[in-house]
């Protein structure tokens, strides 16, 4: 086993300094951390965009794992299939989705600059505090009677389609949503300022505005000027998750996280389709035509957490790439799980007992050999809380 050292990213809508869960992980094994700037993601992984380190001697892992195949589940493929992090969001990320694997391919033949990466995103965010998002379509009720809040936009849409859209689930109200949210995602940006404005100015009024409304007029104090993200904030899911809920975003389903701190998880991939609340390169055409118009409520992007043993939850979404386990301070038996993985201790500290004891405490990110035997957990503190990501054999 060995302790690694893992960059940041200092996107400005994470946490500033101290107040970044990042920031303080990262500070286990970094000093001096310049405490003006926003610490967004720390990544652990093997990803070019932010590769691990030996934490001893500066070695990247994927250097170490080419020297050491072995270390690595002949199921890996040659290398960690996953990217494991730890987001802190202060403010709303892009409205985006994730490609399939076949079509990040051509994105990526046909547009390199910005979209580099061929590789899918299929991820799970598990919350650390009470994490907000947007994600997936709302019910086709509940997007019509958001739309109310917009009158000039809803007055503009094309009223077959709102009509179609009441049919619920059914394919014609899928067609329909999709043309009803690409008139929005293509409207012309100062008509959209005039709508959010009009909207923002009514909600200021209510004594009691809903937390749709609420939303709405936070989003717009964040991305000002007529982003048309929050107008899409109308169509998709909006809830929060509480410390340990998880849910997991397949392929194409569109979602940004709001606030909050949260353990991820995901294909090794940086690839990202964005339309909205970003000052970053938008795609809304790829977007557009990539999205699952599915209408679901919340509970349906949840994941079902299992407890596998005393001191371990499990969470294994119905991918390839990676499950994760969550231990407690019940943990006494870290298992044989025939692949490589990457353990980060969030809360507290224990000791590992190998030839020589490794004692973890918060902040510690410990690469697993494939090769490593059960161990056990010794001296676990009482608040200890650490996340554990593999590639499942199956």
């Amino acid at each position: 086993m060995k302790k690694l050292n893992c960059p940041v990213q200092n996107y400005a809508w994470g946490k500033l300094g101290n107040n970044s869960i990042v920031c303080k992980l990262k500070s286990a094994t970094t000093c001096g951390l310049d405490l003006s700037l926003s610490y967004a993601e720390l990544w652990m992984g093997t990803h070019k965009n932010g590769p691990a380190k030996l934490l001893d001697n500066d070695t990247y892992l994927s250097d170490y794992l080419k020297e050491n195949p072995h270390f690595l589940g002949l199921h890996e493929n040659g290398d960690i299939q996953f990217l494991l992090k730890v987001l802190s969001v202060n403010k709303a990320l892009s409205i985006q989705c994730h490609p399939t694997k076949e079509q990040a391919a051509i994105l990526r033949m046909k547009d390199p600059k910005n979209y580099p990466d061929s590789n899918h995103k299929p991820e799970m965010a598990i919350a650390l505090t009470n994490f907000e998002l947007l994600c997936g379509f709302r019910v086709a009720k509940e997007i019509l009677d958001n739309l109310s809040i917009v009158p000039e936009l809803k007055g503009k849409l094309d009223k077959k389609c709102l009509d179609d859209l009441k049919n619920g689930n059914t394919e014609e109200s899928k067609k329909a949503l999709k043309s009803i949210f690409m008139m929005v995602m293509e409207g012309d940006n100062s008509f959209n300022k005039m709508v959010i404005d009009n909207a923002v100015k009514k909600i200021k009024e209510k004594v009691n505005p809903s937390e749709v409304e609420k939303l709405f007029t936070r989003l717009d104090s964040e991305f000002p000027g007529g982003d048309v993200g929050v107008l899409v904030s109308l169509f998709l899911n909006y809830f929060t998750l509480s410390p340990g809920q998880s849910v997991f975003l397949g392929p194409n389903v569109p979602h940004a996280y709001l606030s909050g701190e949260c353990v991820e998880c995901m294909a090794c991939s940086d690839n990202t389709i964005r339309a909205g609340l970003t000052p970053k390169f938008k795609d809304v055409k790829t977007l557009g035509e990539n999205l699952v118009y599915d209408m679901s409520p919340p509970n349906y992007f949840k994941c079902d957490e299992s407890k596998k043993d005393e001191g371990i939850v499990k969470y294994a979404p119905n991918v390839y790439e990676f499950s994760i386990d969550l231990f407690t301070n019940k943990i006494r038996i870290l298992e044989k799980v025939n692949a490589s993985s990457i353990l980060i201790v969030i809360k507290g500290s224990a000791e590992i007992e190998e030839t020589d004891t490794l004692k973890v405490k918060s902040g510690d990110i410990i690469f697993i050999p494939a090769s490593q035997e059960g161990t056990p957990f010794l001296n676990v503190s009482l608040d200890f809380e650490a996340y554990r990501a593999y590639t499942p054999k199956i």
